[in-house]
């Protein structure tokens, strides 16, 4: 007999499997938590074995449902992309976009990804860096889209996401035990000066600098390494490391929204489907975040 498994249930399955948590997927999907549980269980009355093991955080994906997973994702990305292109006619052209690097794996590969399936024939620029250099940038026309941190409690452009600062440390090293505190900065010290120093000032810890980068992606190895503490934005946190909390003596060293500029009155379609893309790869992302693990910008 050939099983039958609706595109409905496989868009629900991915979803959980890939926030491992049914009350966020439920938010992704725009439904109730209750609802996607009987989709689940339907879903595995028809698999006819276990596709989640349940936990106290959440769920994971059993052997079974790892492999369907595989094929379910596909099935879900044709179908998207199937969609799309009967939806949205093909563009042309170029779009620049300046974007902190953190973002770059979680958010923009998926953002590419789908623009591209439909959107094969612009080209597409990506510069990495700080924010205050995306927003001069696009401020001279040397960009058409920035994506930027700012502190603003009403931000011009359009909040994607709130993602504080905080300090994490390795799991395994605990680093944030020594005195004083090895902390890793970014070169550039306008931002670390003004926010993350003194959050441990305020804090009354002692500390000493043992490294310094220019790109999130250091600090997070100087974490992950056990070699120091760094600031990192809350969404971003490597695997193995922690946010360090109020428990632990630290707390929030900002409270940063990542928001979205389009060049003014320049925004031709192909910039407003990138908007979308990127715009919708922040809404997956905030959905699939665990709480408490995280990485941050280069700022200012």
């Amino acid at each position: 007999m050939t099983l039958q498994l609706e595109s409905d249930l496989l868009r629900s399955f991915v979803a959980v499997a890939e926030s491992e948590n049914f009350t966020r997927a439920a938010n992704a999907l725009g439904r109730t938590q209750s609802a996607v549980s009987m989709q689940m269980k339907r879903l595995e009355e028809l698999v006819g074995d276990p596709l989640f093991e349940r936990g106290p955080r959440g769920v994971v994906l059993t052997r079974r449902g790892r492999s369907l997973l595989i094929n379910a994702r596909r099935i879900v990305d044709l179908l998207d992309e199937t969609a799309a292109s009967l939806t949205a006619p093909p563009l042309d052209g170029q779009v620049r976009i300046g974007i902190p690097e953190e973002y770059g794996a979680s958010v923009l590969s998926r953002a590419l990804g789908a623009f591209g399936k439909v959107h094969s024939n612009v080209e597409i620029m990506v510069r990495y860096g700080c924010s205050s250099v995306h927003k001069e940038a696009l401020e001279r026309g040397e960009l058409d889209l920035a994506v930027i941190f700012e502190w603003a409690k009403a931000p011009r452009g359009e909040v994607l996401m709130v993602d504080p600062t905080v300090w994490a440390t390795s799991e395994v090293h605990r680093m944030h035990e020594r005195s004083p505190l090895p902390v890793a900065l970014y070169q550039n010290d306008g931002w670390c000066m003004d926010f993350a120093i003194r959050s441990l000032e305020r804090r009354g810890h002692s500390y000493r600098a043992a490294y310094r980068s220019d790109t999130s992606a250091g600090l997070k190895l100087a974490v992950s390494s056990g070699l120091a503490i760094a600031p990192l934005s809350r969404s971003n946190i490597p695997a193995g490391c922690r946010e360090l909390t109020a428990a632990d003596g630290f707390g929030d060293i900002d409270a940063s929204n990542v928001v979205m500029y389009l060049r003014k009155n320049m925004a031709g379609d192909a910039v407003t489907a990138m908007a979308d893309a990127i715009r919708e790869g922040f809404r997956a992302r905030s959905f699939l975040t665990v709480p408490g693990k995280s990485d941050r910008a280069l700022t200012q």
